[in-house]
């Protein structure tokens, strides 16, 4: 059972704060305690969360209009148990800034058959709901481990 998980895409804004957010609530009554947060490869540090990833967000009762993008740092990757990506190129990259992370970062997607979540950022709508949808689906496939 993971105590603590750390949730990264590359801006922090749209899709590791939706699963971020999604699996603490999630987790919350299951596991009382776990940590969970997001970080962006290249975050746009500061800036809230989309317009379309709050609007999905709301509609399912999840309030994260006080997200606010913050960068990866290696601390970071050294302090969380588990961290849980996008794309496969994201693993690539947090196992280079942090070589010693091999074996803690996964895709989201790795209990739906290795699924990438493509990055909706910029894109309509209809993108937003796809990502979701995906992550959705990665959060569920995760549960029994927290």
């Amino acid at each position: 059972m993971f105590k603590s998980v750390l949730i990264v895409c590359v801006g922090n804004i749209c899709r590791s704060p939706m699963a971020e957010y999604l699996l603490k609530a999630n987790v919350e009554q299951r596991s009382p305690g776990i940590d969970v947060a997001s970080a962006g490869l290249g975050a746009l540090v500061g800036h809230g969360a989309d317009k379309h990833a709050l609007s999905l967000m709301d509609e399912r009762g999840i309030d994260m209009h006080l997200h606010r993008a913050r960068q990866l740092t290696v601390e970071m990757i050294n302090v969380y148990e588990l961290i849980l990506v996008m794309e496969n190129g994201h693993v690539r990259a947090i196992n280079d800034m942090a070589p010693q992370s091999r074996g803690r970062v996964h895709l989201l997607g790795k209990w739906n058959g290795n699924e990438e979540i493509t990055d909706p950022y910029r894109q309509s709508r209809a993108h937003f709901e796809a990502a979701l949808s995906a992550i959705e689906r990665g959060v569920t496939s995760w549960i029994k481990y927290f």
